[in-house]
């Protein structure tokens, strides 16, 4: 039995991990093999792969290769660093409003009785589940020009002249911010509830009779019971804020709006990608941003979990 047993248990592990593994492996490690290999081909690649296809190519495939040609393009292309520069403004903005506005909103939930606490959660989870091109025209029309609502029911009537959101450049980034912002703080704020009820009654009610107050309770027992929901809720605006596309595209058309002020990374490398920046399908140097950029993130999440496990074991 003793020496049965250690297969049975490899056994079961291969049974749960190997769906897992197989789509990690068919999604993932796959395709970046492939977009790794396509960022050291040269820009002409397409074309040249079509023309192989149809048999009227001279050339031999070998000479596809460039080798960091295009990762030297990317480090020295100004766009491609203004786009860094902008989704990193994007995700700290975003993370900066959202995280404090959803944890207030989650204690003032806790705090009323569950018949009504179950309408309103619904209502602030909506902007989170529909489809990011839905919002994105609905904002769109929120800050369209002396038209949008914005204008029209809170600058105008306080005797400000109208803001035209989406047109000057000090306003676009604010805009897609508050877009983000509104879309993922009803998600993150079911998040914290969820956490917040999960703290034992009994420790509220010895903070009370203690004589703490809103914020010692909030310093000592509601933050600290958050604590992880917190730090996951930063990761994953994180993520999402280096990915976004769907909103920014909507609103400003993928291009990056005036001056590049609403440029963020997939804007620009969709525009890299197709015709609507380069004017050609560069797929290698798109690549080659991606293979740059993906990783620096990834590393950056492993150390900011890292720090968190260290810090724990302080």
């Amino acid at each position: 039995m003793s020496q049965k047993q250690p297969v049975c248990d490899h056994l079961s592990l291969f049974l749960l991990l190997g769906p897992f593994l197989g789509l990690w492996l068919a999604f993932w490690l796959i395709p970046s093999f492939l977009g790794f290999d396509l960022s050291l081909r040269s820009s002409d690649f397409t074309s040249h792969a079509q023309s192989v296809l149809a048999k009227e190519s001279q050339h031999p495939s070998s000479t596809t290769f460039v080798g960091l040609q295009n990762f030297e393009t990317v480090i020295h292309d100004v766009r491609f660093w203004k786009s860094i520069s902008n989704s990193f403004l994007y995700v700290l903005g975003t993370i900066i409003v959202t995280l404090p506005l959803a944890f207030v909103l989650a204690l003032n939930l806790l705090s009323l009785p569950k018949k009504f606490r179950s309408v309103l959660v619904f209502c602030l989870i909506i902007p989170g589940l529909a489809m990011p091109g839905v919002l994105s025209t609905l904002f769109y029309l929120f800050f369209h020009g002396r038209e949008g609502v914005l204008n029209q029911y809170f600058i105008q009537p306080l005797g400000f002249q109208s803001v035209n959101w989406m047109m000057d450049p000090n306003f676009i980034m604010p805009s897609m911010i508050l877009q983000s912002v509104w879309r993922w703080t009803g998600i993150i704020a079911l998040f914290l509830l969820c956490g917040l009820e999960g703290i034992p009654h009994w420790q509220i009610e010895a903070a009370r009779m203690e004589g703490l107050r809103l914020w010692g309770r909030c310093q000592a027992i509601w933050l600290p019971g958050v604590r992880n929901l917190l730090l996951f809720a930063g990761v994953f605006l994180t993520v999402e804020g280096f990915a976004s596309f769907s909103g920014a595209y909507v609103l400003l058309g993928g291009s990056g709006g005036i001056l590049d002020s609403g440029l963020l990374f997939v804007t620009y490398l969709y525009q890299v990608a197709f015709p609507g920046g380069s004017g050609s399908f560069d797929f290698p140097r798109a690549s080659a941003m991606s293979v740059l950029v993906v990783p620096v993130v990834a590393l950056f999440l492993f150390w900011v979990l890292k720090i968190r496990e260290i810090s724990r074991d302080l």
